[in-house]
């Protein structure tokens, strides 16, 4: 496998990323992505990372290994719900701008603690536990509360649906909270997907924007 030392346009990073996860789903890894870690002279020159990918904290959803990527490929920006905040908006307007990268992924995951921490909290089960947590639950309850509040959905049905409408909801936080990335998506390539990690199967469907 190549590697991507320039920006790369969107649609050839969303290729190399499918592609990635296409092996990982099928316990295949690429030599190259393994090899890249023990590469110090990576350290030495430019990042030049071919996605940006916005992803929950999860310790099962690792985008590096999800997508097959070696050490500086992506520039990874993780939290708890894959939720949009000023930081993360910031940390995407470095890279975009910075590197050149012209693919953003928000990539939401099954068996989210922090969906289930919404749904429950919205059907009033429980709460957040904490201030701190409550400020994630807080920014996921208003992209979810739709799909949640008097559905009659099994809990699975449910779950997919609130993480999904959760990953939409980043998307466009991501577009329409920075003049910058508004910018780049409007003038210069820049494209913001959707998309969700299966931890059952390890595959990635990328379901939103593409």
């Amino acid at each position: 496998m190549t590697r991507i030392r320039r920006e790369t346009a969107a649609p050839d990073a969303l290729r190399r990323l499918q592609e990635g996860n296409e092996r990982y789903s099928k316990n295949l890894r690429s030599v190259d992505s393994m090899m890249s870690h023990n590469r110090l002279d990576l350290l030495e020159t430019p990042q030049r990372p071919v996605a940006i990918i916005v992803g929950c904290s999860d310790a099962r959803a690792p985008a590096e290994t999800v997508f097959d990527q070696g050490l500086g490929d992506l520039f990874v920006i993780r939290v708890a719900g894959n939720i949009v905040a000023p930081s993360q908006i910031g940390s995407v307007e470095f890279a975009a701008e910075r590197f050149g990268t012209r693919l953003v992924v928000v990539m939401g995951h099954t068996r989210c603690g922090a969906i289930d921490a919404a749904i429950e909290a919205i059907r009033g089960e429980s709460d957040a536990g904490s201030r701190n947590l409550a400020s994630i639950v807080d920014r996921v309850r208003p992209a979810i509360d739709s799909v949640v509040r008097g559905s009659t959905a099994d809990l699975d049905t449910i779950r997919r649906a609130a993480l999904r409408a959760n990953v939409v909801a980043s998307v466009t936080g991501l577009r329409n909270g920075s003049d910058i990335i508004h910018r780049l998506a409007s003038e210069d390539g820049l494209v913001i997907v959707g998309a969700d990690l299966d931890l059952t199967t390890g595959v990635v469907d990328f379901f939103h924007g593409v």
